[in-house]
């Protein structure tokens, strides 16, 4: 079998990697001219993490990553009061693997260890894609071509493939803009680097900080109203570092000695888009935010991007043909993303009350919370070994209406 993988970010690269070490051959188109460490940090949550360890990348995560160690600290906007504090020392003995902090930049070059060089083609944009009974093809910007059994699109959240497939999907406004920095950590007091994720909760905006790039900056992203009809939705737009500041003013002077310390800011619009049923086209497969854009308030957009190359390439070296390993990995993988992207709306509203009641409730509620033994449903999963077995109830499902005769 060979395999066309359209985008040559996280998911990408691991769908490559994945498939690359299944025995398929597989070659990578990414539109850029350039790998550019776009983006910043990024969370890696045990469910992603033993999938690349797998991949046999354990050493270089820990070489440029950050493992939690301290925790998860929430904390009141105001006073900068502790409302939880989770021992993240318990998350390897539930889950089999630690949380890491990771740089984006970091996390891409250690996914690309795990490919064969060459087989990554920058400058290289996808323009259209064409499908037979037995083929798949991609046309790229000045008329280069490529053909293989299947073609797996992980050309983001403005994928031109799920345009051509399924349209345009329509882009709701959340009402909320996203804020993201990177701070050297020179800048910062000690207290900053610590390996620990801190969350910050106030009325009507959150903020999130911790290490990346193994200590060496810290990661800053934040979430506020968004101005009306502000629709630019790109990590590469810039904002301003006084319009940041001026976001969180009359916070605790933690957030405040922090934010005093950023110099550059990106700032875009956080837009909302309704899931599709499917993933698989024929022998087309749709991958990561081409398949199922989210919101990032569940810090999961790399993990589950990383658990659909998984389940992709372990339905395609099981299943009896494309077709049949593409209706198993919508199988797998649709409810489970589905199921993702809706806690992350809910973290919105829960993030964001206004003081009062319901807000008293929320963070009296945290002193009894264990959100590591309520994350199983997440931690715990396994995304090869679901896959197996959507295939296998595939399979049987499809050999059962070919033994059926027609009536």
């Amino acid at each position: 079998m060979d395999a066309i993988v359209v985008g040559g970010g996280i998911g990408g690269l691991a769908a490559a990697a994945f498939l690359q070490r299944q025995g398929v051959r597989t070659q990578v188109y990414e539109q850029a001219p350039a790998l550019r460490p776009v983006g910043a940090g990024i969370v890696l949550a045990p469910n992603a993490v033993r999938l690349l360890r797998r991949l046999g990348l354990a050493e270089d995560l820990r070489r440029h990553a950050l493992r939690v160690r301290t925790g998860w600290e929430f904390r009141r906007w105001e006073d900068g009061a502790v409302l939880l504090a989770q021992d993240m020392a318990r998350c390897e003995q539930l889950y089999g693997e630690a949380a890491w902090l990771v740089h984006r930049a970091d996390l891409l070059d250690t996914l690309l260890n795990a490919v064969d060089p060459k087989t990554v083609h920058l400058d290289h944009r996808c323009v259209g894609i064409t499908q037979s009974p037995s083929r798949v093809e991609a046309t790229f910007e000045g008329g280069a071509r490529a053909d293989a059994d299947v073609l797996v699109a992980a050309d983001g959240i403005h994928s031109g493939i799920r345009h051509q497939l399924v349209g345009r999907l329509p882009a709701r406004d959340s009402g909320l803009c996203a804020w993201r920095a990177l701070v050297p950590s020179e800048r910062l007091p000690a207290r900053y680097t610590a390996p620990t994720q801190t969350l910050w909760l106030g009325p009507g905006r959150h903020l999130v900080h911790y290490p990346v790039s193994a200590g060496r900056a810290v990661n800053v992203v934040a979430f506020t109203p968004a101005e009306a009809g502000a629709t630019v939705e790109s990590w590469s737009a810039q904002g301003e570092p006084g319009e940041f500041r001026a976001e969180f003013e009359g916070w605790d002077t933690q957030v405040g000695d922090l934010l005093a310390a950023v110099t550059e800011v990106g700032r875009w619009s956080v837009l909302d888009r309704p899931p599709i049923d499917r993933y698989g086209y024929e022998r087309v497969a749709l991958l990561g935010d081409a398949a199922h854009p989210m919101l990032p308030f569940f810090a999961q957009g790399a993990g589950q991007a990383v658990e659909d190359a998984a389940a992709l390439a372990t339905c395609l070296a099981d299943a009896g043909g494309v077709p049949d390993a593409l209706r198993a990995y919508s199988a797998v993988r649709v409810p489970r993303t589905a199921r993702v992207q809706d806690a992350s709306h809910g973290r919105a509203t829960v993030n964001h009350l206004p003081d009062g009641p319901e807000q008293e409730a929320r963070d009296g509620a945290f002193a009894d919370q264990d959100p590591l033994r309520h994350s199983d449903w997440l931690y715990g999963y396994d995304a090869q070994a679901e896959a197996r077995a959507a295939v296998r109830s595939g399979l049987v499902a499809s050999a059962t209406e070919r033994a059926t005769p027609l009536t």
